[in-house]
């Protein structure tokens, strides 16, 4: 039977590979906050209390350009629309929690988190423990992703031009490495398909918009294709 510390420590293990990804990213966004005017104290408290990678990249960019703060709020809100998706796939798991353990999911749940989490809540066995192969994901990006921003504040009080070094190219990478496994079925596929081609003719919309509009696009698709999937299926079966 697996234990809490099993548990916890799967996850850990299991998160690995998208911490590698990650620590560029978390370092070029400690390094660039110099540039665009945040102060060392606001840039990491923005990790400890915000937590989300690409709304932290978005936020410091209108930050520099000037940007009123309730824009800077919504465009970081139309970002991690995402998580609302994420969460509706994970609340049947998560619904039987304490509030104390669904609120402290839900402030951790990052991409990689909920790619890496999402496979051990839908397996079958009966392990009373996944939320903490969760917990430990979670933890693990956390402190990654911290250390790195630290890491990024000194260094770009060192060096020069270290964004131009296109260590940004990790964000990119990791959601890839996130995606591929999931490509199993026609409605998977449909999904990526309708939400890459909306991000690109989404892509000059204003705040971040064209983020929302490939989401819903991408979800629709693939219920489309799930139904029409599921319509085909039972055709056959009739047919036998």
């Amino acid at each position: 039977m697996e234990t809490r510390r099993d548990a916890f420590v799967n996850g850990l293990r299991d998160t690995l590979p998208l911490i590698i990804g990650a620590i560029p990213f978390g370092i070029i966004f400690g390094t660039l906050s110099g540039s665009a005017g945040l102060p060392a104290s606001a840039t990491i408290g923005m990790s400890l209390f915000v937590f989300a990678g690409a709304s932290q990249f978005v936020a410091m960019g209108l930050v520099s350009s000037g940007m009123a703060w309730p824009l800077i709020v919504w465009t970081t809100l139309v970002i991690n629309f995402r998580h609302l998706l994420y969460t509706a796939t994970l609340l049947p798991y998560l619904k039987p929690l304490s509030r104390r353990w669904q609120i402290l999911l839900a402030f951790g749940l990052t991409d990689e988190t909920f790619a890496v989490s999402v496979g051990r809540w839908q397996q079958a066995d009966a392990s009373p423990h996944k939320h903490w192969y969760q917990l430990g994901s979670m933890a693990f990006m956390y402190i990654n992703w911290n250390i790195c921003t630290v890491v990024g504040v000194i260094a770009g009080r060192m060096l020069q031009n270290i964004g131009a070094w296109g260590l940004d190219f990790a964000m990119i990478a990791a959601f890839i490495g996130m995606l591929v496994p999931y490509l199993k079925d026609r409605p998977s596929y449909w999904t990526v398909l309708a939400a890459g081609l909306g991000a690109l003719a989404f892509h000059g919309l204003p705040y971040k918009l064209g983020l929302m509009a490939a989401a819903l696009l991408g979800v629709g698709a693939g219920v489309l294709a799930a139904w029409l999937s599921g319509r085909q299926s039972a055709s056959l079966t009739e047919e036998k």
